[in-house]
């Protein structure tokens, strides 16, 4: 699996300590709605990437005593969404149930539309979310109770789907 970035311990993006995996691509579609360069993980774009097995990642989660959930995010984990996938199976596989969260700047329609196949997979699994919406800048952050952290934009919003 190709990634941009990896976390073994993150206390930010979630409530509980978890495991931060940098997806590789993105569409930068935050950048095209605005018209301007806002992507606050443009700098990830332009970083290596990291090559790791999913069952090497999935062995690290396992080993470590402190995290106690997953997090995809920037760039865009719903570009590499098979992988995202494989990964959640196969942590399952070794009976773990921690909650995997998803960070996509997708709305949730776009997300139901063009990867509803996906999505259907993930419901299939336990405790997943996805936090859903683009970056929009100049707009007012609100805390989220689902994550229990502030998101940037008032449009973004976290969904328990399974």
């Amino acid at each position: 699996m190709l990634l941009k970035s990896l976390i073994c311990e993150d206390f930010v993006n979630y409530m509980k300590p978890s495991m931060f995996i940098g997806c590789h691509s993105c569409t930068f579609k935050c950048d095209k709605l605005s018209g301007r360069q806002v992507c606050q993980n443009g700098a990830l774009a332009n970083a290596p990437n990291i090559e790791v097995s999913i069952d090497k990642l999935v062995e690290k989660y396992l080993n470590n005593q402190y995290t106690e959930s997953v997090v995809f995010g920037g760039l865009e984990p719903f570009d590499d969404i098979e992988h995202v996938i494989e990964f959640i199976s196969k942590l399952r596989e070794k009976g773990n149930t921690d909650d995997v969260i998803i960070y996509t700047g997708y709305t949730e329609n776009e997300i139901n539309e063009v990867f509803s196949n996906y999505v259907e997979e993930l419901k299939r699994q336990k405790n997943i979310i996805i936090k859903y919406g683009r970056f929009i800048p100049d707009n007012t952050s609100r805390f989220d109770e689902v994550l229990g952290v502030n998101l940037h934009s008032s449009n973004q919003y976290a969904k328990r789907i399974s």
